[in-house]
């Protein structure tokens, strides 16, 4: 009876090690993440949705020597546009709900990878002037750290998962043509179809029951000594700085147009702090020649309740739109006449031609 018992415990536990490098065989050959040795396939498709651990195959893929690094307000700015006005070949690395940090290790790994890099688009949000930057640097997303470091050997331990076996399943099925690989070039359009925009269903996302009322400036205005201003901490600048003084080729900064809904109510102490936290970044864009436009302010983008799904995501002509106002912004370096740009720091007039090859 024991050597039985003893018998099936060994054929189990023999079964169970076969399964598991059956499994790990298959993820190595699958390469769901693009960071192992590729053994079947020369290029890396992406198949999930995860941007994390998806976007550092492309930034090794030697395919692209531009870049947009944000969050979701910036996934809808499409590459080609882009090439129009700086030339290059770009991919969108915008993440959902990206937090600065996690831009920020995009943006070291960027560096890192492409040898001749050319042209940089931080696409800042108010994720940038958060005081505790520094301190909530991972979402419930999950961050690999381990998949933006050299050594790929060090990957190994975090592949033999549920997940991991997943994604090389759907990898096996879009190399037999039976699905599409997802974003080629990191752009993907995520919002819905236009034609099914519905602006009541918008209006409510924007306002909820507070209303444009809620929009009034305040009576009085709040006001605050330069020494608590001075007070104030942005943990995310340090890195931002980093950016620019180590970036080899051109870094240009856009802060992203929220929905007035969703801006600092005018003359509120959370506005004196976003304005604070601008000035910050705009004597950091000075130091580094680099221009700093910012469409985060009330203007007929951020105020038309038409051009939103919700007070972070902007439709597609808005998108369009932003990138032909970069485009003047660097090419005037003046404040846009129409107001939907202020133009905080830069070169007064340099040229939004695609530079020479």
């Amino acid at each position: 009876m024991r050597l039985g018992w003893r018998r099936f415990v060994l054929v189990t536990l023999g079964g169970f090690a076969v399964i598991l490098a059956l499994l790990a065989v298959f993820i190595l050959l699958m390469n769901p993440y693009g960071n192992l040795p590729r053994i079947l396939f020369s290029e890396h498709a992406i198949t999930d949705i995860n941007q994390r651990f998806q976007y550092p195959a492309l930034v090794r893929s030697d395919r692209y020597d531009s870049a947009v690094i944000g969050a979701s307000d910036a996934r809808l700015l499409h590459p080609d546009a882009l090439e129009k006005v700086f030339g290059g070949n770009f991919a969108n690395f915008a993440m959902n709900a990206g937090l600065a940090h996690e831009q920020y290790r995009l943006a070291d790994l960027f560096m890192r990878e492409v040898k001749a890099p050319r042209t940089l688009l931080l696409a800042l949000d108010h994720v940038w002037c958060d005081d505790k930057a520094d301190q909530e640097i991972v979402t419930f997303r999950g961050f690999p750290e381990w998949m933006y470091d050299a050594d790929w050997r060090n990957d190994l331990p975090y592949m033999l998962n549920a997940k991991a076996v997943e994604i090389s399943g759907r990898r096996l099925r879009q190399a037999l043509g039976f699905a599409e690989a997802r974003f080629l070039d990191g752009y993907e359009v995520f919002t819905p179809p236009e034609n099914e925009y519905d602006a009541a269903k918008a209006k409510a996302k924007l306002w909820g029951k507070q209303g444009p009322e809620a929009r009034k400036a305040q009576v009085a205005r709040y006001t605050v000594s330069s020494q608590r201003r001075a007070s104030w901490q942005f943990p995310a600048l340090v890195w931002l700085d980093e950016i620019l003084t180590r970036f080899s080729g051109r870094v240009v900064l856009a802060y992203m147009p929220a929905h007035i809904a969703a801006q600092p109510r005018p003359g509120s102490a959370m506005d004196a702090r976003r304005e604070e936290c601008k000035a910050r970044i705009a004597e950091i864009a000075r130091r580094h020649s680099a221009p700093f436009i910012d469409f985060n302010i009330p203007s007929a983008i951020t105020s038309n309740d038409d051009n939103y799904w919700d007070p972070l995501h902007y439709r597609l002509p808005i998108a369009e739109r932003i990138v032909q106002d970069i485009g003047q912004a660097i090419a005037t370096g003046k404040d846009d006449p129409n107001g939907d740009f202020h133009y905080l720091a830069g070169p007064v007039a340099a040229t939004a031609s695609p530079t020479p090859e």
